[in-house]
C-alpha cells in the first residue's frame, strides 16, 4: 500500500511542482531507502499519539517553507493522483482540505499554515475522528472542504478493500 500511495505523489510530481517526505515509525533511514529508493526524503514521526506526529510533522514542513501541505495515510487505496491534485486546489480557496474515511477517520489533511489545535483532545483510531476535526475547524472559524469519502484498510478484514482495488487496476 505505501508502494502504490508513493507511485500516486510521484504521478502528480509529473504534473505539479511538489515535495515530498516520507514519515516513518518503526524501522530506520536505511530500511526506508532499501525499502523505497533513495530518491525520497524520509524523516522519523517521533514520538507521542497520532496527532501530536501529524502537527509536529505539518509544522516542521511550514518551518522548511511550504505554503501549503497534505499529509495522507498509505492505507487509503482509493487515492490517486488527481485527488492529490485536488487537495492542492483547494488550499488555494480553503483553510482545511480534509479526506473523510468511511470508518469516521480521514485519510488527507490539508492546511495553508499550522495549526495544532486540530490535533489535541481526539481519540486516534475512533469513529469521531473526522467529526471531531470539522468541530474544532468551525470553532476556529476556519473554512474547509471534503474531498470524495474513501475507505482505508485498518484491520485484517478490511483487506478486501485492498484487494478490490488492485483487481480494478489489473483490469485496466
Amino acid at each position: 500500500m505505501t508502494e502504490y500511495t508513493i507511485f500516486q505523489v510521484e504521478e502528480l510530481q509529473k504534473a505539479i511542482a511538489i515535495s515530498v517526505e516520507v514519515r516513518f515509525t518503526g524501522g530506520d533511514l536505511q530500511l526506508m531507502q532499501d525499502w523505497l529508493g533513495l530518491d525520497l526524503v524520509y524523516h522519523s514521526q517521533g514520538e507521542g499519539d497520532l496527532g501530536s506526529r501529524m502537527a509536529r510533522s505539518l509544522g516542521n514542513a511550514f518551518q522548511s517553507g511550504a505554503e501549503n501541505v497534505i499529509i495522507i495515510g498509505t492505507d487509503c487505496p482509493g487515492v490517486n493522483a488527481q485527488i492529490l491534485a485536488t487537495a492542492f486546489e483547494n488550499l488555494h480557496a480553503f483553510d482545511l482540505v480534509l479526506g473523510p474515511a468511511i470508518d469516521g477517520g480521514y485519510y488527507l489533511i490539508g492546511l495553508r499554515q499550522p495549526i495544532p489545535e486540530l490535533f489535541v483532545k481526539i481519540e486516534w483510531g475512533t469513529a469521531q475522528v473526522f467529526q471531531k476535526t470539522v468541530d474544532i475547524a468551525q470553532k476556529l472559524n476556519l473554512s474547509h472542504v471534503n474531498l470524495s469519502l474513501l475507505a482505508d484498510v485498518d484491520r485484517p478484514e478490511d483487506l478486501p478493500i485492498w484487494e478490490q482495488a488492485l483487481a480494478g487496476k489489473m483490469e485496466k
